[in-house]
């Protein structure tokens, strides 16, 4: 099969031959159809965080595909079955945060594409618990960048706390940001769409944001607070000065959603004014199983559209570099095994 390596963070993926991988207890192995490529993964290839992958590494957190085989134990999963496998690897099931429903903060968690190979090869073993089955109707293209995208944006529109009426912006207009626009006019918000092309600023307006502020053209914080401030800021840029920007655009009593997570990795707010405004500092990472699944359901219902484009595993770099030009309209998808895509119904069942 063919997967794409990092053996040296920093350095280019190179495409190489490895052996199909054989499912151990309580795993599935799953024949992959589609991977989205995440600004993630680009951190990861490189190194960017104090946390560093496991190398070799296979990056990708948004893998599609069909189980082939599963291993001893496992009863909830079948050969046949579409299930995607999201960032969150594992986690313990036994500590207060798998408990009580914030197993994306379990401390024993690992992740796909980071702690363990990911989803940019053909076939990918998975723990059978967290392959998150797909609904009938979602093609794995669609699926894929739902997969971390969809529920990374989805999770911080719930750890908002929006009520209908309230002012959302959403800073970042790409694979995340246009779906967070879409999560937040399904909860009642007036939506505000930031980024710096136009391009992108377009299909926020296509989707449904109420308004759209090109960053690159006006000071953002004054654009927003002429029309009335913010009362939630999602960040979802890289650019570690978009942070003060969503800062000084809300509202008092507003909240700043930190999502995405710059190389940089510091910032600077000013104490005297979160305290007076009441402003809240949320720090929102990816969802659980169960937000994944609630992301699928509203896709399989017709309430979101997923914006992509295809590339092949070969053009892993190239890919890379698109994303960092800002060139990619949303989401870049790697697709596999390219027949299953239209002709291979979710539930068909084949030999290990």
């Amino acid at each position: 099969m063919r997967a794409a390596v990092v053996t040296t963070l920093g350095t280019f993926a190179k495409v190489e031959e490895r052996d199909i991988p054989r499912p151990g207890p309580g795993q599935v192995l799953v024949r992959l159809e589609a991977c989205g490529l995440c600004h993630t993964d680009i951190h990861a290839m490189r190194g960017d965080w104090p946390v560093k992958p496991t190398l070799p590494l296979v990056p990708g957190h948004e893998g599609v595909g069909i189980i082939e085989a599963i291993g001893e134990g496992v009863a909830t999963r079948t050969v046949g079955q579409r299930v995607a496998m999201p960032w969150l690897a594992h986690a313990c099931g036994e500590c207060r945060y798998c408990i009580d429903g914030r197993e994306n903060l379990c401390e024993r968690q690992y992740n796909n594409g980071y702690g363990v190979d990911g989803g940019y090869q053909e076939y990918m073993l998975a723990d059978a618990r967290f392959a998150v089955p797909v609904p009938d109707g979602i093609t794995p293209v669609d699926a894929a960048p739902l997969t971390c995208a969809g529920v990374t944006t989805y999770a911080a529109i719930k750890n908002a706390h929006i009520t209908p009426g309230e002012r959302v912006a959403v800073f970042g207009v790409g694979g995340l940001g246009h779906l967070a626009v879409q999560y937040a006019r399904l909860v009642g918000a007036e939506v505000i769409a930031v980024d710096v092309t136009e391009d992108k600023l377009r299909l926020a307006a296509e989707l449904g944001a109420d308004h759209t502020v090109n960053a690159y053209e006006t000071n953002p914080s004054a654009a927003i607070r002429a029309l009335g401030g913010a009362d939630v800021a999602v960040i979802l840029a890289v650019a570690p000065p978009v942070i003060r920007q969503a800062f000084d655009a809300l509202n008092r009593g507003g909240r700043l959603v930190l999502v995405s997570l710059p190389a940089d990795g510091e910032v600077t707010l000013p104490v005297f004014d979160t305290v007076l405004k009441g402003i809240s500092i949320i720090g929102s990472i990816v969802g659980t199983r169960q937000d994944l699944i609630e992301v699928f359901g509203l896709h399989a219902a017709g309430r979101t559209r997923v914006i992509t484009e295809t590339r092949d595993l070969r053009d892993v770099n190239t890919s890379v570099d698109e994303v960092l030009a800002g060139t990619v309209p949303a989401r870049l998808v790697f697709t596999y095994h390219s027949a299953d895509l239209v002709t291979a119904p979710p539930t068909e069942t084949r030999s290990a």
